[in-house]
């Protein structure tokens, strides 16, 4: 039986670099993979469903589940994970240095639902007990006003939240319009060493790797999804882009660690590693179901809470049923 041919778009990570370029083989499969713009692809890929595979932003994917769009299926391949302390921003002439001092200030969010918004907010609540009502929430482009909200609050949390058409986000902090902002961009503001914008936490990176070794979670913000006619036409495909996927990031764990040649353009590049796998075991980037449990039920537990579902979703809800035992051998 031929292959079956299968078109790819993701960002140009090093942990999907093998399979991508077919290095490594799912067997089965031919992949035929596209790169470009994270946001292009997120957008292009969820809403157009312009490839057979693709990378989908995982508040958008839930947010879609929770109002019964069941046109993608997604497979626990985790291709983008960062920690969002740091994406909390504020004005450094705001006097606001830790999360109290933000209640009855004014907070932009470029959308919602937005995974990232999400875990900050989550964090937010859960490490630093905060009242998500007790802000006042603006919701708009970061660097180009009028950006849609796909995925806006649920009504009956009472928030105090409006969408700003007009103006930027970017533009609304340094004018002093913004108290702070959640975005996993970071502002244009910020750059340059202006000074006139800071991370909320002193020590961002601090803050991460402790929220990290006491709770297990590893924040999620993007997986691959597959078209589901796609998936309906052969299911086994879930699991064999499973398996190509996790050897090709075992590839790119081994290259990380290789103390022979360097990579990464990364100094110290092998002490983060011994960092990562002190805190969550030699594979400190975990596919799967189970190994990745305590994440995203966090996820789906935040964005109940916050409305971006009305609903609490279970984790089984979100992958191919293929794959939900897989254990890694």
């Amino acid at each position: 039986m031929a292959n079956i041919s299968l078109s790819l778009a993701v960002g140009e990570y090093d942990h999907v670099r093998d399979l991508a370029s077919g290095d490594v083989r799912a067997s089965g499969l031919e992949i035929h993979a596209v790169h470009g713009p994270i946001e292009d692809i997120l957008v292009r890929g969820h809403r157009y469903k312009e490839w057979d595979v693709a990378e989908t932003g995982l508040g958008a994917y839930v947010a879609a589940i929770d109002r019964g769009d069941d046109s993608i299926i997604a497979i626990p391949v985790f291709t983008s994970r960062i920690f969002r302390h740091s994406a909390i921003y504020v004005r450094a002439d705001s006097g606001i240095s830790s999360p109290a001092q933000l209640v009855g200030r004014k907070v932009g969010v470029p959308e919602w639902g937005m995974a990232a918004a999400v875990y900050a907010r989550g964090a937010l609540v859960h490490q630093y007990g905060m009242d998500l009502r007790t802000l006042h929430w603006v919701q708009g482009g970061l660097h180009d006003p009028g950006r849609e909200d796909r995925s806006p609050p649920d009504p009956e949390l009472g928030l105090d939240y409006r969408q700003e058409t007009a103006s930027s986000l970017n533009d609304l902090l340094a004018a002093g319009e913004l108290d702070a902002l959640i975005s996993a961009r970071v502002p244009r503001v910020m750059q340059g060493g202006s000074g006139r914008v800071r991370h909320l936490f002193g020590d961002p990176r601090t803050e991460e790797l402790n929220y990290w070794s006491r709770t297990g979670v590893f924040p999620i913000m993007h997986l691959i999804g597959i078209r589901r006619d796609v998936y309906e036409r052969n299911r086994w495909v879930a699991m064999q882009l499973l398996k190509g996927f996790e050897e090709a990031k075992r590839r790119s764990l081994e290259r990380a660690a290789d103390l022979t040649a360097s990579y990464f353009p990364v100094p110290l590049m092998a002490y983060a590693v011994e960092q990562a796998r002190s805190v969550a075991g030699q594979d400190y980037w975990p596919y799967g179901v189970e190994a990745n449990r305590p994440t995203l039920e966090a996820f789906l537990q935040y964005a109940f809470e916050q409305g971006v579902t009305r609903r609490r979703i279970e984790v089984e809800e979100l992958f191919a049923r293929e794959c939900l035992t897989y254990t890694k051998t």
